[in-house]
């Protein structure tokens, strides 16, 4: 009878280089969980967080605010976060289809790392415009700055610019040293963060009568429900599948021929069509909130969250980003020739631009219902709280976010283990198994 192991167990288990590669990752989110503490020298910290709790809901700020993981509210060295670094990131990627020079720097090594340097450029300079811009964001405020002016704004400029540039370092060092995308898991903990926070909101409205008990139990089953459908769209994609020839290989050897697949994910666009539809919505409440003209008050009365024009714009927005989106990340005919070149094809289409209308066609019908999907996550926590009078502080970005993360954190950890032949961790004890045995094959 062999000895047997809870599998969970087996995580102490592992070679010394990914205890390497998790401590890396672990000390760069303790160091920029603690930078996210630290304030801004100048800065009255709750006049900042006051404007930002009433005044500033449903603007750009909050949208920030919750990226770095509450550091915008409370002027933190780290309030800029990893979004200067995502959105430099994000422009050079769609910039590709646009430019055909960066289109073709994407597809070699040396290309990649010029991409990559000028990223790093545009990093720092959107981190000097960002920084400066909150700087007069916060003079603005009543009592939130003591001492205005030059000397504040190029304290503020320096501070915030390192902070977001070391962000940037952090984050890459994940990447490469570490266990996952390092501006993923960053973003990943800003969001965790907030659970114990708006637990604590939940417990003070079931203490004040403001939620009932059965209205919490409903909301938490909705939510369980809404988290097994996100890692279900998530992980789910179509499979088109691709035959490779047979080859003859000289002397009279052949080689059989391959048989493989190209796997479509329904929602290849992540969580970003929610991103650009909420940036865009709650644009008429931050002009608004700053200029204090009438008409666009009016205009933002309209596309508040409790309204239904917000509803509908968000959700056709969610919709034509879901596919904007799509075909940007994704280029059919790309592929198409690639399979020409290596001498597959798809049973019963022809190579070439047969191939690439087909699977033009096949993600087109799959993207849909994604989309949907997008759309009801994204709306389902503004409906609640609506409906129900409840707070609910995760929306739909949020909830996919951290379930993106954690199932492609999760997925590179088996793919280490599973080079180092630890299949013990990989095969969890079943229902009744209660563990599995643990072996090293040299």
């Amino acid at each position: 009878m062999s000895f047997r192991l809870p599998s969970w167990l087996n995580v102490f288990k592992l070679p010394d280089d990914l205890w390497e590669k998790f401590s890396v990752t672990f000390i760069c989110l303790v160091v920029y969980r603690a930078g996210a503490h630290i304030a801004t020298p100048g800065v009255n910290v709750q006049a900042l967080a006051d404007f930002l709790r009433n005044a500033g809901q449903g603007t750009l700020f909050s949208l920030y605010d919750l990226f770095a993981g509450g550091g915008f509210s409370r002027a933190t060295v780290f309030a800029l976060g990893i979004m200067p670094y995502i959105s430099a990131s994000i422009v050079f990627q769609l910039a590709a289809p646009v430019f055909p020079v960066v289109e073709k720097m994407q597809r070699d090594e040396e290309g990649r790392k010029t991409l990559t340097q000028w990223t790093r450029y545009l990093t720092v300079v959107l981190c000097l415009f960002q920084a400066y811009g909150y700087a007069l964001f916060t003079e603005q405020l009543p009592g939130a700055v003591a001492s205005p002016g030059w000397g504040f704004r190029l304290t503020t400029v320096l501070t915030l610019s390192t902070g977001g540039i070391f962000v940037m370092w952090l984050g890459e060092q994940i990447t490469e040293r570490g266990i996952g995308n390092g501006a993923s898991l960053l973003i990943f903990f800003s969001i965790i963060e907030r659970i114990w926070p708006e637990t604590l909101r939940t417990v003070e409205a079931l203490k004040a009568h403001s939620l009932t008990f059965p209205v919490l139990l409903a909301v938490l089953g909705v939510m369980v429900l809404v988290v097994a459908g996100t890692v279900a769209v998530t992980v789910a994609a179509r499979r088109i599948p691709i035959q490779i020839p047979r080859k003859v290989m000289g002397r009279g050897r052949i080689r059989e021929g391959q048989k493989t697949f190209i796997p479509l994910r329904i929602n290849s666009s992540g969580v970003m069509p929610i991103i650009f539809a909420q940036s865009l919505i709650i644009v008429p409440g931050t002009l608004a909130t700053f200029s204090g003209n009438a008409l666009l008050k009016r205009l933002a009365d309209y596309f508040s969250v409790t309204s239904w024009v917000y509803v509908v714009s968000s959700a056709a927005l969610i919709v034509f980003f879901a596919y904007f989106y799509t075909s940007i990340i994704f280029n059919p005919v790309d592929l198409a020739e690639n399979l020409k070149k290596q001498g597959g094809f798809i049973p019963g289409v022809k190579p070439g631009a047969a191939t690439a209308d087909y699977i033009d066609e096949v993600l087109s019908r799959i993207t849909f219902p994604g989309a949907i999907f997008l759309t009801v996550v994204a709306m389902l926590p503004i409906v609640i709280s609506n409906v129900l009078n409840m707070p609910f502080g995760f929306g739909g970005t949020a909830l996919l976010i951290v379930v993106g993360v954690a199932l492609d954190t999760v997925q590179q950890v088996q793919q280490h283990l599973l080079l180092r032949h630890y299949d013990g961790f990989m095969k969890g004890g079943g229902p009744g198994g209660g563990g599995t045995r643990v072996r090293f094959r040299r």
